[in-house]
């Protein structure tokens, strides 16, 4: 399968103790269809579906060049989480990070998406790769504010922007489109200011 050692270099690599985010590629294709297959029903309720109906579905190899020309473009990133510790040659996959709806100009703005395989939840991994992503974007990409926006009925979810310490902007009505249904979502935004230290400082302190 052919890979582009260029592609690679359009999302940096994050690295904490536990946890290698990078850019996903071909080669990962097997590996991911098979975690979000084993994640399916898992993921499912909180899953975003299109209001104009089931789309034609789009294949691994065009979700990865959305991917590549967002991050060309600067519209967006996607990491893959990965734990590095367990496997050497080839970490595996636990979940992904994604930041979307960047604007430049006078919002330099961003937010933040992400799920999880769920045997790795509720071990603080979560909190800790969104913290890496978070310390880019604020000191790499130089954005000002990021939000996360969360269905109120989604605890798991709920507990990582507290780890994070994101503060609670209020409901948006019929926000986004989950699961088959417009659904209601609590948004919740960082400001760089309020940050005095790096994210990741921040929860290995809590």
């Amino acid at each position: 399968m052919f890979f582009s050692p260029r592609a690679s270099r359009l999302v940096p690599e994050l690295t904490s103790d536990r946890l290698l985010l990078r850019q996903l590629t071909l080669r990962d294709e097997r590996e991911w269809l098979n975690l979000r297959y084993a994640n399916s029903q898992w993921l499912k309720p909180w899953d975003p579906t299109s209001p104009l109906g089931v789309p034609e579905p789009m294949t691994y190899t065009q979700m990865i060049r959305a991917k590549d020309e967002a991050a060309r473009d600067g519209s967006g990133y996607s990491w893959v989480i990965a734990l590095p510790q367990l496997r050497q040659s080839r970490p595996p996959l636990i979940g992904q990070v994604s930041l979307s709806s960047v604007q430049y100009g006078a919002a330099r703005s961003g937010s933040i998406g992400y799920w999880i395989d769920g045997s790795h939840a509720g071990f603080g991994l979560m909190p800790e790769a969104c913290a890496l992503v978070i310390d880019h974007c604020f000191q790499d990409l130089d954005l000002h504010r990021l939000e996360i926006n969360i269905r109120p009925e989604n605890a798991a979810s709920l507990r990582v922007v507290e780890k994070l310490g994101f503060r609670d902007e209020g409901l948006r009505r019929a926000y986004l489109h989950i699961n088959g249904a417009w659904a209601d979502h609590r948004t919740f935004a960082l400001n760089r200011e309020e940050l005095s230290t790096t994210m990741l400082e921040r929860i290995y302190e809590r």
